[in-house]
């Protein structure tokens, strides 16, 4: 069974509570899940585990502060065969560059040969819906596409 790594790349907060919440639901279903909110990739498993990535974009379509490091270690790796992972993107469509850090994401994981597992879930920080009651909706179609095993 894999477990699920949730690593955040949040500048304001948003990130990081939706990243918390769909924590906090795979645990209490009994999967094992850890939360980075300050990622190493040094010291993130890439083995028996799924990386659901939750990201900001900020600026003019930057990653967050606290996920450039992490993403800095990602472009210096070659090859990251074996490794599976989602991307959950939050972001205000009154913007050109609307979820570019999450899109930007799966494209540098996909180029390094990671198998990106399902469609990216893009969160629009305008919906009248909150980004964690959308991102709480898409969970477990999430891990059924992921065979996660539930109590």
């Amino acid at each position: 069974m894999y477990s699920v790594n949730i690593i955040i790349g949040s500048q304001m907060g948003s990130a990081e509570y939706v990243g918390e919440q769909l924590a906090e639901q795979l645990i209490s279903q009994g999967i094992t899940t850890e939360v980075h909110d300050q990622p190493d990739f040094s010291q993130i498993d890439q083995a028996n585990t799924i990386w659901l990535l939750c990201t900001s974009t900020y600026g003019a379509g930057d990653y967050p502060e606290n996920l450039l490091p992490f993403i800095d270690d990602i472009n210096q790796v070659d090859d990251l065969k074996g490794l599976k992972f989602s991307v959950i993107g939050l972001g205000d469509t009154s913007y050109d560059t609307y979820n570019l850090a999450g899109r930007n994401l799966e494209q540098l994981l996909i180029s390094k040969g990671a198998e990106c597992t399902a469609p990216r879930l893009e969160l629009n920080i305008l919906d009248e819906e909150l980004p964690e009651d959308t991102a709480l909706t898409w969970l477990p179609e999430w891990i059924e596409i992921n065979n996660l095993k539930t109590q």
